[in-house]
């Protein structure tokens, strides 16, 4: 029995409109006054539902279905039992961080959901051991359920931190930003880039695949992250590494775009139709490595990391503007959601607030650097949470079984 696709990407929307309202909440209680929750809870909550019940739910969701779709004998009922346990851990954390924080209930919850992403690694990579055939994903897949596995450490080393009190500020922030990397950096972009490549035979017939470009980001990965600790003064050999993983990241991106660049005569009209989405897609994941290209300069990074606008800013582009955008469309180009006016308004408003968001946000960490004050950024950004919580519940909106009859009427 197949998993019904569908209906678990459903839950991916919604799951996806309560991030956003946790957004939108955090926004509120900057810009106004508003004393119930505690505003480092909600933050928690926001930031670990989003990974765990959005992105994670989701790519696990389309990596089946990308492995369904070539032919690879897969298990359903063990997987449904991995994706319902995640989900239920996903909102027992949202629940428990909203209103203890960092506690036992938490971390506990966290500790689980961390075996789960084993369970699913272990799963995911006998099934494609045990599939003879040539899958370009394959490599991607891999890596990226390994990255997600690398990434625990930095939780576990933080709850130990947490649970002993035996921490300084320069190891709290090393153990979350490891995390944070191989999230972001290894298991979401290794998964996404694997997702779009399978696809690409289809919309793009004369698009050729270079392995080089995954090498590339493989070796590059680890290295890459300690582009996040320069601040905390690395031996010139390591800081070498440092220079050429980002660099060879970029070189891997550049073969990637010339190659879709080159085969784009062959666009098929499902491509055609999510091709500005993914173009804005791919302008924001360049950005991304072009800053953090710039950031191997020891004296940029510290300048960087010193103002917190700028590290929220980057933090959205990569999970906002990059992961989020692209699995909306994604699903969107597929037709793996349904497509009506209401799907396609929530789309574009949804994107919208993304890009204000990510601008509004740039503006005010480029004001950091000289300490100037933005006039009502806190009301700005506040009207562009409503504008992405908008977006989202119009999507959800759009999956009722009756929203094409009602945009009918």
């Amino acid at each position: 029995m197949k998993l019904n696709i569908r209906y678990w990407l459903k839950l991916s929307l919604l799951n996806l409109l309560l991030v956003a309202f946790l957004g939108l909440l955090m926004r509120y209680k900057i810009g106004f006054e508003f004393p119930y929750f505690n505003q480092k809870n909600i933050q928690h909550a926001h930031s670990h539902f989003a990974f765990l019940g959005w992105v994670t739910h989701s790519l696990y969701i389309l990596m089946l279905y990308a492995m369904e779709q070539s032919s690879v004998t897969l298990n359903y009922n063990k997987y449904k039992q991995v994706i319902i346990w995640n989900l239920l851990l996903s909102y027992a954390m949202l629940i428990s961080f909203a209103l203890q924080g960092y506690g036992f209930v938490s971390i506990g919850l966290s500790t689980a959901s961390i075996i789960m992403s084993y369970v699913f690694t272990y799963y995911l990579l006998k099934d494609l051991k045990n599939f003879k055939g040539e899958v370009v994903y394959r490599n991607w897949f891999k890596a990226a359920v390994w990255f997600n596995v690398i990434s625990s450490l930095g939780t576990f080393a933080l709850a130990f931190m947490l649970a002993t009190k035996n921490y300084n500020q320069n190891w709290q922030l090393a153990s979350v930003y490891f995390y944070l990397h191989f999230q972001y950096n290894g298991f979401f972009i290794f998964a996404c880039l694997g997702l779009i490549l399978i696809k690409l035979k289809d919309w793009l017939p004369a698009f050729r695949y270079d392995t080089r470009m995954f090498w590339l980001f493989f070796s590059a990965c680890v290295p890459a992250y300690f582009l996040s600790t320069l601040w905390a003064g690395l031996p010139m050999w390591l800081h070498l590494l440092v220079v050429l993983a980002a660099f060879a990241q970029v070189f891997g991106w550049i073969l990637f775009i010339t190659n879709i660049k080159k085969s784009l005569h062959s666009a098929s009209p499902a491509f055609k139709n999510g091709m500005f989405i993914f173009l804005l897609v791919a302008t924001a994941f360049s950005i991304k490595l072009l800053l953090q290209l710039g950031s191997t300069i020891p004296a940029l990074s510290q300048l960087a990391f010193g103002f917190r606008p700028i590290v929220i800013a980057y933090l959205h582009l990569i999970l906002l503007a990059v992961i989020s955008v692209f699995l909306l469309n994604y699903m969107y180009t597929l037709q793996l959601i349904q497509i009506n006016k209401l799907t396609k308004g929530g789309t574009v408003i949804f994107v919208l607030g993304v890009f204000l968001n990510e601008l509004i946000l740039a503006v005010q960490g480029i004001a950091a650097f000289s300490y100037t004050v933005i006039p009502f950024v806190n009301e700005l950004l506040f009207i562009v949470a409503i504008l992405l919580f908008a977006g989202i519940f119009m999507l959800v909106l759009s999956q009722r079984e009756k929203a094409d009859l009602i945009l009918a009427k």
